[in-house]
């Protein structure tokens, strides 16, 4: 499945998450799937962004433990269904707005429980969607820079070629004019 459907699959079942057994299982998915498109990143994508997801990857590789969850337990996450990243921008939006929501709901479930156990993990898992989601939006940076780069680029290349071109001016252009 495509990451930016994964992503948008993924917000669905926490907004439809009722209670902390469904919460905490949808915060796993999403550390999960940060860490999968992280792996992505890292290895497929734009270079400007392949330090970053690596960490991306990380952070979500070694957060995605402490929530005992059935699901956490048996593995199944729902980024293994993750086939392909054909537009890193949006599926970081994405993304960033999932770890947003995740850590939010994982407040809720800590303020809610007795549990003193269970309020810690809550408390790594929010530490890790806020990781998460910084290395998020630093991407998002990174792309943006490389985008303003690339059109300060273009027009440094228009004002040098002036306002014809690089043909030379109007006379350059008619064949067969001196």
């Amino acid at each position: 499945m495509e990451a930016e459907r994964l992503v948008g699959v993924s917000r669905r079942a926490l907004a439809q998450s009722r209670g902390t057994p469904d919460i905490i299982a949808e915060a796993w998915q999403a550390q999960a799937l940060a860490q999968a498109i992280g792996s992505r990143l890292a290895a497929e994508g734009p270079k400007e962004l392949r330090g970053e997801a690596r960490g991306l990857s990380e952070i979500g590789g070694r957060s995605g433990g402490p929530l005992d969850h059935p699901a956490a337990r048996a593995q199944v996450a729902r980024a293994a269904q993750l086939s392909e990243l054909t537009e890193p921008r949006a599926t970081l939006t994405g993304l960033g707005a999932l770890l947003g929501e995740v850590g939010m709901a994982l407040v809720g479930v800590a303020c809610e429980t007795d549990e003193q156990a269970l309020y810690w993990q809550c408390m790594e898992a929010i530490d890790a969607a806020d990781e998460s989601m910084d290395r998020v939006h630093g991407m998002l940076r990174r792309l943006d820079e490389h985008e303003r780069e690339r059109q300060q680029d273009l027009e440094r290349g228009r004002e040098r070629d002036g306002p014809y071109g690089a043909v030379g001016g109007p006379a350059a252009s008619v064949k067969g004019r001196p």
